[in-house]
């Protein structure tokens, strides 16, 4: 599939189609465990064929596991039955540290299973793009230092730092390659611990590092998307752009319809209806509500998908899921 010219089809759609980035609450349509979900190739691919088959989404999106890159490095992480993953402790705290860590082949931990599982789902969802999820750079990083202390090296040890952030940056251009290999379409690379940076810094420690996985990796049959929840995206609108990315994916932190004037028309740009306040805790109303609301400021531009802000969580009520995508079918039918 040329991607490239699927964007272009997306953007002169009249009736737009969502793409929240809906993947965890397939274990209450398959009746398991997210812990379960995390560590079998096979029930990640049938979730997403579950989800698929369910709800009329653009695409079908993959895992947004943010911990399974830290562990193929060593890290530590909490798992859980009902709550995605996460990243304890710290790997390196010293120069020292970041000249030993060791770049992991893909296939380390549960890398090999995320790969193989999107593998899987492309022999079972044919009519739709198939993407993958991926952690990016800096965020990466502050998962093998520690998210505080990631904050603290970009003005304290940006050497120890530029070292980690290096090893993560070829490991994680090894990782898409390996998903470009399989199969998939694109990878949508979440680089939330960005959006906590000033633009100076985010133009220093996450756009060039992002910008050398794109132009790595990203084909006219590979697209990369790049998502950041961050409330500090609107300031960093020209890094965000230069790192080469061909679609956008932003948080319930900003304004959409602010971002949407910062961005070019060439660019799809995608959210950001709230994924806790409103899809976990929010009402069938309530979403409707939400989603006509952000439509009618936001709808005016045709780079413009609605999607959820972030991850939906595991244990959002399905109720709430379909509601909202009956309220985008809804919106544009009028």
């Amino acid at each position: 599939m040329n991607m490239y010219q699927w964007l272009s089809d997306v953007k002169a759609a009249k009736n737009k189609q969502s793409m929240p980035v809906l993947s965890y609450p397939s274990i209450q349509l398959l009746g398991i465990t997210v812990r379960q979900l995390l560590s079998d190739s096979d029930l990640q691919s049938k979730g997403m064929k579950a989800v698929a088959d369910r709800v009329p989404s653009l695409a079908s999106v993959s895992l947004m596991d943010l911990s399974v890159e830290a562990e193929a490095f060593g890290a530590a992480v909490r798992f859980s039955d009902d709550e995605v993953p996460t990243v304890t402790g710290a790997m390196v705290s010293s120069q020292k540290d970041a000249d030993a860590l060791v770049v992991p082949s893909v296939g380390t931990g549960r890398t090999g299973i995320y790969v193989d599982s999107i593998r899987k789902a492309l022999k079972l969802i044919t009519d739709r793009p198939v993407f993958a999820g991926v952690i990016g750079p800096f965020s990466l990083s502050g998962r093998l230092v520690d998210v505080n202390s990631a904050m603290i090296y970009c003005y304290e040890e940006p050497e120890l730092l530029h070292t980690v952030l290096q090893k993560a940056t070829d490991f994680l251009i090894s990782y898409l390659l390996s998903y470009r290999e399989a199969g998939a379409h694109g990878v949508v690379m979440a680089e939330p611990l960005t959006g906590l940076l000033s633009p100076d810094l985010a133009h220093e420690f996450s756009e060039p590092y992002v910008k050398k996985i794109v132009d790595a990796v990203q084909t006219e049959e590979f697209l990369v998307i790049y998502h950041n929840c961050g409330g500090a995206t609107v300031r960093m609108t020209d890094s965000i752009l230069a790192t080469g990315c061909k679609a956008f994916h932003f948080g319930n932190a900003i304004r959409m319809q602010e971002m949407l004037a910062k961005m070019p028309s060439d660019v799809v740009v995608m959210g950001n209806i709230d994924p806790v306040s409103q899809f976990r805790n929010g009402t069938p109303e309530s979403i409707r509500k939400a989603v006509f609301e952000l439509l009618t400021d936001c709808s005016q531009y045709p780079n413009y998908l609605i999607s959820s802000g972030c991850d939906i969580p595991p244990l959002t009520p399905w109720a709430n899921i379909d509601a909202y995508f009956a309220a985008v079918g809804e919106f544009y039918a009028k």
